[in-house]
């Protein structure tokens, strides 16, 4: 009776030692990818009326709405900071700015220039700054897009700083209510003053370089060269800029510019000059410097090419001395040896004035060796 109890107990227990079937879970599908999202490279966004802030617009469309209501006082100012294509590409859609302008700002790298496109205007201006610590100067571009309601910057480097030229603006709300060209003189009065600071760098630096050439420092002519194409930088930078102030004022009449507009460019224009003179100068300032500094290398070379030749001419009159002194202690020695040979067949060697014939023989040609040698200078 205990055995048949026990059987089903064991067979039960065997069953549940078996392997169960492995679980097969579905596998969640994967996320789907969190959408892009594209930082804006809007910097500012203004809109102002009368010359005074009234909106701060957080897009450039909500800023392009306040231009839609009818008011001609209204200026809307967007300050961008290397901008993706899309962004430019969406601000030209909703400004009607050239598209030939737009594909310039995009790729920047461009000359100095202005451009009218009907009632928009586009503009290209290199800002400079000098920077100390590392005595060069660091160049940066400027697109700008004018219109009869809106300013559009497009800053490709850290400089000009547009911000503190937008505070100055603001804080004369007279000058910034006259539109778009107030925008414009005051980007060209930055950029301008900008210049003064770069100006004074390159004349110390070029100090310096003066102070170098004649100290005789081996590494000045590789600092020349490299100011030079500084010089020549900055002059591509600046010099544009007569042009562009030129073209502007002829159309002063034209398209109707205020004429407290019209003196502060000619300011601008007349502070443009001088900096492009001061460029000239220095231009040619190192070109001479170059000159000089090539007179100094050569003159220093012909030095040190007199002082080796110098130096193997006396090498070469010690090597006479020292020739014509061998020669003549050669003969001495020549007659010496002969008679010195121990041989028994020997002529003379029986002769009772051998030694004082060996003796006057060895003498006499030794003095006519001494004179023929002190005739040609070689003692």
């Amino acid at each position: 009776m205990a055995d048949r109890r026990l059987a089903p107990l064991t067979a039960l227990s065997t069953l549940g030692r078996r392997p169960r079937p492995p679980v097969v879970r579905p596998v969640p599908p994967p996320p789907p990818p969190a959408p892009v999202v594209r930082q804006s490279k809007l910097i500012d966004n203004a809109v102002y009326a009368g010359g005074r802030r009234v909106a701060t617009p957080p897009s450039a469309a909500e800023s392009h709405d306040w231009l839609t209501e009818g008011f001609d006082d209204r200026l809307v100012w967007l300050g961008l900071y290397r901008p993706e294509p899309a962004e430019l590409g969406e601000l030209a859609e909703q400004y009607g700015l050239p598209e030939l302008a737009v594909e310039d700002a995009i790729q920047a790298h461009q000359r100095p220039k202005f451009e009218r496109y009907g009632d928009t205007l586009f503009v290209v201006l290199k800002a400079a700054r000098y920077l100390d610590a590392a005595e060069e100067v660091e160049f940066g571009e400027l697109h700008l897009f004018l219109g009869r309601q809106f300013a559009i910057t497009v800053r490709h480097a850290e400089s000009p700083d547009l911000a503190r030229v937008r505070r100055r603006l603001e804080s004369e709300p007279d000058l910034l209510g006259r539109g778009s060209e107030a925008v414009l003189y005051a980007i060209l009065d930055a950029v301008v003053d900008g210049y003064s600071p770069v100006v004074a760098g390159l004349a110390n630096d070029i100090d310096e370089i003066e102070t170098e050439v004649f100290r005789g420092d081996p590494g000045v002519s590789r600092r020349i060269y490299e100011l030079s194409q500084e010089v020549l930088e900055f002059q591509r930078a600046a010099q544009p800029l007569t042009g562009i102030l030129a073209a502007i004022t002829a159309g002063f009449d034209k398209y109707g510019v205020d004429e407290e507009l019209r003196s502060y460019l000619r300011d601008v224009a007349d502070h443009v000059t001088q900096v492009t003179e001061r460029i000239e100068a220095f231009r040619l300032q190192l070109r001479d410097i170059l000159t000089v500094n090539a007179t100094l290398v050569a003159q220093r070379q012909n030095d040190e090419i007199r002082e080796l030749t110098e130096a193997s001419i006396a090498q070469g009159e010690e090597v006479k001395k020292i020739s014509a002194w061998a020669a003549i202690l050669f003969a001495p020695t020549l007659v010496g040896t002969v008679y010195g040979m121990n041989f028994d067949d020997m002529p003379e060697l029986s002769w009772h004035l051998g030694y004082p014939f060996a003796l006057v023989l060895m003498l006499g040609v030794s003095l006519t060796l001494y004179a023929v040698f002190k005739r040609r200078d070689w003692i």
